[in-house]
């Protein structure tokens, strides 16, 4: 499995601490940035993760930031993103399922990170749901793209 992550200074600490998570899993993580704890602008890494997940590069991204929000928010922004925040166990499990997320988003600010761990595992074993009706949700979310 390949993943791309990225964050802000304020999601920093958390990609350090899972981009090492994920290698003691054997999971290969391409690392976005940020590099530092120096105040940066979530866009930018979000665009970096977001462009690596609809090039089809890796098989899918995590962004971090206080809240996970604007850092979702700007990687939604990309053709062909599907990117959720996730606080949850059930909202890990719906992301994937139902709306076929393609980013996970975290909020440093919001979740401990031995919760994000548990909603990044939650994610990951996921399948996406083959359902007609939830098929069809996501066809319409593409269309909305132009």
């Amino acid at each position: 499995m390949l993943v791309a992550i990225g964050s802000d200074h304020a999601g920093f600490e958390y990609k350090e601490l899972l981009r090492k998570y994920l290698a003691k899993k054997d999971i290969t993580v391409i690392d976005k940035g940020t590099y530092l704890l120096e105040p940066v602008d979530y866009p930018d890494y979000a665009a970096k993760v977001g462009h690596s997940v609809a090039n089809n590069e890796v098989d899918f991204g995590i962004v971090i930031c206080g809240t996970g929000l604007g850092i979702s928010i700007a990687a939604n922004k990309i053709k062909g993103i599907r990117a959720a925040v996730v606080s949850s166990a059930f909202t890990a499990e719906s992301a994937k399922n139902h709306n076929h997320a393609n980013i996970i988003a975290f909020g440093s600010r919001v979740n401990t990170i031995e919760e994000v761990k548990e909603y990044l595992e939650i994610f990951m074993k996921t399948k996406e749901s083959e359902e007609e009706r939830h098929v069809n949700r996501v066809n319409k979310i593409q269309k909305l793209e132009g």
